[in-house]
């Protein structure tokens, strides 16, 4: 039976959940708060520069190809893709550098040469890293979490060990070279935990950077929320922006309406995709699943320092996407998960679109999106902005062999506090909560309700995780629980 649905948010796993919907034969409206579409992944474009204001790693091809496909399109229906070649450099102390290519034969020759038998060590590391992968999307992340038996299979009892063990654990047992380590470690960030707090099960994440890659969808990351934008409006959906949700109006513990900007319109359903923690702040205090103590206790993924800068010059010695991996990887780590604090040397990482896409500023020109991890909910001023700036463009400079800040034309930043304007994020996090052994599967937020009938939730705070693929995935799980409820 055809449902009138409300999806609250239009970052991806709105708009895929809507787009699910849709097609299911619902009548589907979306509502973003924001005057763009797109949420985190919303596009900046000032003076002829276009930045990406969230994601810029293209990893799991494969979940975006099976999104499109459930709909009887491909990605290069909407959008071009390249895949980079590096995918990345990391920068380490001094200035050296490693790239990382495009095929597992070039990385292969990196590790014998930075490390004895290195390259048979990545072939073990990797060849279990690419079952894990396997197991996890073909057995795990596309279940909705909802009893721990889902995790229970033939395969997933034969790695029970890895969800014990850890990947940093793993990864110190096997390698030697510092350099190497850190690189192996680097992906699992991705899932907001430390390498020392995340199941060696997650080096799938390895896989999907060495052994998939990294792409570019051409004219930028946003471009993907643009062709999720254009499936939706074909399948029906209708997008409201500047739609600020006020309150969820429940009755008979039921949710019946959404009151928007004053307005209240009634649903047969509702499903928020916006922040998890504020979305029941709009409900009424019995109605809400979760207590400000189970939010205040839970592992959540790091905020982020973001500045968007344009050079009026091309740039030397940097690649699409670059790691600055020049101080002590765990003291930052800890300055993060364990005493949360700006940190005295924080790493940083550097995208440079325009290196391999012209589109993206303009000719002679360089765009810049720099991004330093920090903790959630610590103070964020003006000032301190402009110190951790100072910080990182000094060792830039240095790191790569240039003077670059008499060429900045323009500066833009965004911290902890435009993630809670502009996304009610809890503490100002950037990626949601971590995937840690305790927030895995069946033991996150839920997707439906446990308090309120025909209210839903997707999104990076439940299940699968955090990330862009994990965001599709939840889309599509929320939407099959909604046509099984």
């Amino acid at each position: 039976m055809s449902k009138s649905i409300a999806v609250i948010g239009s970052g991806f796993s709105s708009l895929a959940a809507a787009c699910y919907l849709a097609k299911n034969g619902h009548t589907v409206q979306v509502f973003e708060k924001n005057e763009s579409l797109g949420g985190r992944a919303r596009r900046f474009k000032h003076e002829g520069f276009t930045f990406d204001m969230g994601p810029s790693w293209y990893w799991m091809p494969d979940v975006f190809e099976r999104f499109f496909a459930d709909f009887g399109k491909k990605p290069s229906d909407y959008y071009e893709l390249d895949k980079l070649d590096p995918g990345y450099q990391v920068v380490f102390e001094g200035g050296e550098t490693i790239e990382i290519g495009d095929s597992l034969e070039k990385i292969y020759k990196i590790f014998d040469r930075e490390e004895k038998n290195g390259a048979k060590k990545l072939k073990k590391f990797i060849d279990n890293a690419r079952h894990n992968y396997d197991i996890a999307i073909k057995d795990l992340v596309y279940k909705p979490g909802l009893s721990p038996l889902e995790l229970v299979t033939p395969k997933t009892i034969s790695k029970l060990g890895e969800f014990f063990s850890t990947v940093d654990r793993d990864v110190e047992k096997e390698f030697k070279s510092e350099k190497l380590k850190q690189i192996l470690k680097f992906p699992v960030l991705f899932l907001g935990a430390k390498p020392s707090e995340t199941p060696s099960f997650y080096n799938f994440m390895n896989y999907a950077d060495f052994g998939l890659g990294t792409w570019h969808p051409r004219g930028g990351f946003h471009e993907v929320i643009a062709a999720m934008v254009k499936l939706a409006e074909s399948l029906g959906v209708k997008l409201n922006t500047s739609a600020n949700i006020d309150k969820i109006v429940v009755e008979d513990k039921t949710a019946k309406a959404l009151e928007i900007n004053g307005e209240v319109l009634e649903f047969d359903t509702i499903l928020s995709g916006a922040d998890y923690h504020h979305t029941e702040t709009l409900l009424d205090s019995e109605h809400r699943q979760y207590s400000e103590d189970y939010w205040k206790k839970k592992v959540f993924a790091p905020s982020s320092l973001l500045f968007y800068i344009g050079f009026d010059k091309k740039l030397e010695n940097v690649k699409h996407h670059n790691l600055f991996f020049d101080v002590d990887f765990d003291e930052h780590a800890k300055d993060i998960y364990t005493t949360p604090k700006w940190p005295d040397e924080p790493l940083f990482y550097a995208n440079f679109t325009s290196k391999t896409d012209p589109t993206t500023a303009p000719p002679g020109h360089e765009n810049g999106f720099f991004l330093v991890p920090i903790a959630p909910g610590i103070e964020d001023t003006e000032e301190l902005r402009e110190t951790y700036f100072n910080k990182i463009m000094t060792r830039f400079e240095s790191l790569t062999s240039q003077e670059v800040q008499k060429n900045i034309i323009f500066k833009k930043s965004f911290c902890v506090n435009d993630f809670v304007k502009d996304y009610n994020s809890y503490k100002g996090n950037a990626y949601g909560m971590a995937n840690t052994l305790l927030q895995t599967a069946f033991l996150r937020p839920k997707l439906k309700s446990k308090k309120v009938k025909n209210l839903y939730f997707t999104g990076q705070l439940t299940v699968p995780g955090p990330g862009v693929p994990p965001a599709l995935i939840s889309g599509k799980l929320v939407s099959e629980l909604i046509e099984n409820y």
